[in-house]
């Protein structure tokens, strides 16, 4: 879960419902692979700023190339709920404000450059406001969109693609005080500028809720395309869904030619991809809202994600391909190593291929506060990304 509304009774739900894991270790070893992890100050830094955009999570990154690979064409990174307004001295000017979704064009490369940063906030008029906004509302007309991931389909003709999940808020004394209503996949053309006028929006009917709860997709996305530089392509853009209180992940899969034509959508089932959605079996649980499949070499794929959502524990799994079977469940870090005050919490790790360099993985963090709107005036710089770096090593 993103939202700051999230409360010290969520929190204590969701520890009972995740497993247990081991204590964090800076080094784990096995006999086929090694890796080791550290704090990436530089990247964390890039995001402690203290004019307009201030915070937000929800953070993926997207290469205009379509490949992780090249980033030679700049990247696009999305944000959920947005902070936007001043900080001062050290302190949160009056007139502060929350959007729903924002947006970071980037032309630095891997490498971390505060020019190269241009965080961007759609403005109506002089108030701040959320980039997108479902098409189709509700009676009240205050559904948004938190972002899930999103990609640049380099097979077809460079269309960006980003997951926009729809939320509404309730009024009601639910610990959780918002519902997800479904999913719907926003499209931009190729060589479309902030702030997108030319998208468009179309639902996705695999994450209708039923009244029981939905599967979300776009929780995470692999591209296994030539385009995409991947070394094993074929052809198909996995896109993986979150299912149930469990918080199960499941996988459908879509030629990279078929993205938006829905009833080519396959579902993962254990031993094949069905038409039928509920066939879809789960690939791991106690996975996180956000999360992420990447190539790591040798033929493995580590599924890096947050246990429970939003437990301290950032969890990697191991498999031979972009649905696994993945190994058991190893933890990479423990963020109350970093995150120590009181009423802070983490949530919904997931790697970052795209400014990661050859054999690692840069993997962030989200930080929130469960009295958010009152400690965010003591700490105005809480509500930001944070990174951890994998270096793997392959055994002979």
């Amino acid at each position: 879960m993103r939202s700051h509304r999230l409360t010290s009774a969520v929190l204590m739900l969701l520890t009972l419902l995740a497993l247990s894991c081991t204590n964090n270790k800076e080094e784990i070893e096995k006999p086929e692979l090694s890796y080791s992890i550290e704090r990436v100050p530089d990247w964390t830094a890039l995001f402690k700023r203290e004019h307009g955009w201030f915070g937000g999570d929800g953070i993926f990154a997207i290469p205009h190339s379509g490949s992780d690979k090249d980033l030679s064409q700049g990247a696009t990174f999305i944000f959920s709920d947005t902070m936007f307004g001043d900080i001062e001295d050290g302190e949160l000017q009056e007139g502060f404000s929350m959007v729903h979704n924002s947006v970071m064009e980037y032309d630095g490369g891997n490498t971390v450059s505060q020019e190269s940063a241009n965080f961007l906030v759609k403005m109506d008029g002089e108030k701040p406001t959320s980039l997108f906004a479902p098409q189709h509302q509700g009676e009240e007309g205050h559904d948004y969109y938190w972002f899930g991931d999103g990609f640049v389909n380099a097979a077809t003709d460079s269309t960006m693609y980003i997951f926009g999940h729809r939320i509404r808020d309730i009024k009601d004394e639910a610990l959780f005080p918002f519902v997800e209503l479904g999913t719907d996949l926003i499209s931009i053309p190729r060589g479309s500028k902030f702030p997108y006028e030319s998208a468009k929006q179309a639902v996705i009917p695999y994450s209708e809720d039923t009244g029981s709860g939905s599967t979300s997709y776009g929780v995470g996305v692999f591209e296994n395309t030539s385009a995409s530089g991947v070394s094993a392509p074929d052809g198909f853009i996995y896109v993986y869904g979150l299912r149930g209180i469990t918080k199960e992940l499941v996988s459908a899969r879509v030629p990279a030619t078929s993205v938006e034509d829905f009833s080519s959508w396959k579902f993962y089932d254990g031993a094949g991809w069905s038409n039928d959605p509920t066939a879809a079996v789960a690939l791991a649980d106690s996975v996180s809202n956000e999360m992420s499949v990447s190539e790591i070499g040798n033929g493995k794929y580590a599924l890096i994600y947050q246990l429970g959502g939003i437990l301290p524990n950032i969890m990697m799994q191991v498999g031979d391909s972009p649905v696994g079977p993945f190994g058991e469940r190893k933890q990479l870090w423990d963020t109350r190593n970093e995150v120590s005050e009181e009423g802070l919490f983490t949530y919904n790790a997931k790697a970052h291929p795209a400014i990661s360099k050859e054999g690692e993985l840069l993997i962030s963090y989200n930080v929130n506060s469960s009295d958010f709107f009152n400690q965010v005036l003591e700490l105005p710089q809480l509500y930001r990304p944070r990174f951890i770096r994998v270096t793997f090593n392959f055994n002979d």
